[in-house]
């Protein structure tokens, strides 16, 4: 099996309350982290086809998906068409009946940049974050109407301008997940509070990732699903081998909430 190595940098479990603190002080892109732990891990290239992954089984599909948005800028006139694009892909590769899109961030692995790939091993949403979230977009009624049926929330992720040069995204196995590996870490932005699931360090985790990604591809990756579908956990890899990288890293997810 064809692996290479990456650096990662997990959770650390404490009897304290730990929390990602954004935008501190009134300083956008200002961030204190929680205690992170930096570890070596072997990671699989799925391109090499010495394994794979479905969206049923493992809660993850690598895509071909061209898009005829290139442009990813701050105006967000890209927006109504590319979310056009992800609801008709949502629809044909993981049979959603509803898809409504209600954020895109991008990300760019440059030091001045507002927003860098996510270098702590995290999953978006605890299951008390879920429950917030869902009542956020959609309200208190239609929320518990969605909670009757099969929902997910849904990441999808692509590159941006050029081919994925270093950092890529990469994920951890659900099956060599263990239930106690996960933690909830709290979210405090200025203006409200969110909670996610970090990650503690297993040796028994399984990485897998893509190599070489182009904007023509994508991941579509399970957050939550009230049926029990499994959600990844997930990082940006820093890849031994990486240091003559001479551009940074760009990239677009955006986050989506389905009914099935």
């Amino acid at each position: 099996m064809t692996t290479a190595t990456a650096t990662v940098h997990y959770h650390v479990k404490t009897n304290e309350v730990q929390a990602f603190h954004f935008d501190v002080d009134g300083i956008v892109g200002n961030l204190i982290s929680p205690e992170l732990i930096s570890a070596k891990v072997p990671v699989t290239d799925i391109r090499k086809k010495t394994c794979s992954v479905n969206f049923d089984e493992d809660g993850i599909t690598f895509i071909n998906a061209p898009t005829k948005v290139h442009a990813f800028d701050e105006s967000r006139a890209w927006a109504s068409d590319y979310e056009s694009e992800l609801t008709a892909i949502l629809q044909q590769q993981i049979k959603a009946k509803e898809v409504i899109v209600f954020d895109h961030t991008v990300r760019i692995d440059d030091p001045i940049a507002t927003r860098r790939p996510a270098r702590n091993v995290h999953n978006d949403y605890s299951e008390g974050g879920v429950g917030k979230r869902l009542v956020d977009i959609l309200g208190v009624q239609r929320a518990q109407e969605f909670q009757q049926e099969h929902f997910g929330f849904v990441n999808v992720w692509r590159p941006v301008e050029y081919k994925i040069p270093s950092s890529p995204l990469g994920f951890i196995c659900p099956r060599s997940m263990e239930a106690d590996d996960w933690m909830n870490i709290e979210l405090e932005y200025p203006d409200r509070k969110g909670q996610i699931l970090g990650v503690a360090e297993n040796k028994g985790h399984e990485w897998f990732y893509q190599s070489e990604m182009t904007p023509e591809e994508a991941i579509i990756f399970n957050i939550y699903d009230n049926r029990g579908r499994p959600h990844l956990a997930h990082s940006a890899l820093d890849m031994e081998g990486d240091t003559a990288v001479t551009k940074p890293r760009k990239s677009i997810e955006t986050r989506t909430l389905v009914r099935y």
